[in-house]
């Protein structure tokens, strides 16, 4: 039987050539699955005739009509997310010659087909961006932002998912791990991460099957990564989602997420995983489900251990890069299962003081990887008002009743986050003594330790500070801060801080503070 990828090959070479292309000069990439040519401002990808991998294929490219059926896939699961970047499914006719994208009169005729797609700047990659510390804050937000509108209007799927799911990718990643491990990297290790998986799908293995049944698997991306994400017009754009395999890409959402939050951490890129994942749990308040993600974070880790060292066993490791990538996997997966005790840090004072900043410079150094959970009191009322987290509420945002509700939600929110084994960063005023008691009560019917940090600063520099604020979810503008001066606070029992001190300064004392404690692990 002819190999089908050798039939290919004078296609391949073809679109390799600026013929193909109206004389644009070209630049291919080859994967295990596409070969992809960028020429002038378009690209073409042609799927590798090839069945992989032999012994349970999850994608079979060996026909023309597979490939075809795989091309149509692919343009109808990334219009999901980037619609202006997939332009269509074009034929290759005889000649050869490139046909019209949607060219269905040429359907007897093609050779082959293709995916074609815009073109953008490779620097647009956010792994590029990455590289060159453009990550920023506002990035990390508009990111975010994308995964979680994405993950809200991806279609249910109950048929897929659950623990036996999660419990057979487990099963298969660490055979192949197993199998190019005494080769690769120490099998110990191996061994150890695999123990660790087992236990941790334990834990969870009821939780998944009801998350299954509440929504949260749905027809995701499959392959949320760095690298899947580009810029187009100054926003993130997720691309080349899972076509090929129902049971990779229709999973739990915050599987979905673990890649992204994965990929950052494997980076150095802590405080960045930490803000996408507590800019990403408000829109559904999923903090419950908390309790699946070091098993998700750690899975993802070790398919990517897992794929560098059978590479590297497949003699594609000259200068030994390969092995020391999954080594590195191996050690961020056991990492992401370590267990840290669940604590609750509120940080409270007037509004100017620097909380949120402060909050949010804290949380990715407190509890175990990535970093506690941010409950932000400004964020949950907006919420609970249905507005978005920039609209500027009035009177009727500030009642006592409502005020009583975003104590409540946060409170509810931080012990979810408790009993599913993170620590917490809780982020209000805290101005009355009964909510700085609540929130301590929440933390002890956790068995959670408690740390209340209360940051001062001189009414002028409160005011100051506020009037300086553009884009912030809070509404408190000079005149509150300097009514809030009048407030009767009772007594402080949390450790005080002088937060009038620039806000690096002000993040030192306060890590101090909680060192000095005793019960830090990772501040």
């Amino acid at each position: 039987m002819a190999d089908p990828e050798k039939a290919q090959a004078a296609i391949a070479e073809w679109l390799a050539s600026p013929g193909a292309h109206g004389g644009a000069a070209v630049e291919r990439i080859d994967t295990h699955i596409s070969r992809v040519f960028m020429a002038g401002d378009r690209v073409v990808k042609l799927k590798r005739a090839v069945r992989f991998p032999e012994g349970a294929p999850i994608l079979d490219f060996t026909t023309i009509e597979a490939r075809r059926r795989a091309c149509e896939a692919e343009i109808a699961v990334n219009r999901r997310t980037a619609p202006s970047l997939y332009l269509g499914v074009a034929p290759v006719l005889p000649g050869p010659r490139l046909g019209a994208v949607a060219d269905t009169a040429a359907d007897d005729a093609a050779l082959d087909w293709v995916v074609v797609m815009r073109r953008f700047d490779q620097d647009a990659l956010l792994d590029a961006v990455a590289r060159s510390g453009a990550l920023d804050a506002n990035l990390v937000a508009a990111l975010a932002e994308a995964v979680a509108a994405f993950h809200a209007g991806a279609e249910r799927t109950p048929d897929y998912g659950g623990a036996d799911a999660i419990g057979r990718i487990v099963a298969g990643s660490m055979a192949e791990l197993a199998r190019s491990a005494p080769r690769v990297v120490e099998p110990g290790p191996v061994q150890a991460l695999a123990d660790g998986l087992a236990a941790a799908l334990d834990d969870c293995r009821a939780l998944l099957d009801e998350r299954r049944e509440a929504g949260f698997v749905r027809h995701c991306h499959g392959d949320l990564h760095l690298r899947n994400i580009c810029l187009i017009d100054g926003r993130p754009v997720p691309f080349d989602a899972i076509e090929f395999s129902p049971e990779i890409a229709n999973i739990d959402v915050l599987y979905d997420l673990a890649f992204l939050l994965m990929d950052l951490a494997h980076r150095g890129l802590n405080e960045a995983a930490n803000a996408v994942l507590n800019l990403y749990l408000p829109h559904e308040g999923d903090y419950g489900g908390l309790r699946t993600l070091p098993l998700f974070l750690a899975l993802r880790a070790a398919i990517r251990a897992e794929i560098a060292a059978s590479r590297a066993a497949a003699g594609e490791d000259a200068d030994g890069a390969l092995a020391e990538e999954a080594c590195g996997y191996l050690s961020l997966a056991r990492a992401m299962l370590v267990p840290s005790p669940p604590r609750l840090v509120a940080v409270g004072g007037l509004s100017g003081t620097g909380k949120s900043r402060i909050a949010a410079a804290l949380a990715p150094g407190v509890g175990r990887a990535p970093g506690a959970v941010l409950i932000r009191s400004d964020v949950v009322r907006k919420r609970l008002m249905a507005r978005a987290p920039t609209d500027r509420l009035g009177a009727e945002g500030y009642t006592e009743d409502v005020t009583r509700r975003v104590y409540a939600s946060m409170a509810d929110r931080a012990e979810a986050a408790l009993r599913a084994g993170f620590s917490v960063v809780a982020d209000a005023v805290h101005a009355r003594p009964e909510e700085r008691a609540a929130i301590e009560r929440r933390a002890e019917a956790c068995g959670a330790a408690f740390e209340g940090l209360w940051l001062d600063a001189p009414d002028d520099v409160r005011a100051d500070r506020v009037a300086g604020r553009v884009g912030d979810a809070s509404d408190a503008d000079e005149a509150v801060a300097l009514a809030q001066a009048r407030y009767d606070t009772g007594t402080v029992g949390w450790r005080r801080i002088d937060a009038a001190r620039p806000p690096g300064e002000v993040v030192d004392a306060c890590r101090m503070a909680l060192n000095s404690l005793g019960k830090s692990q990772r501040v």
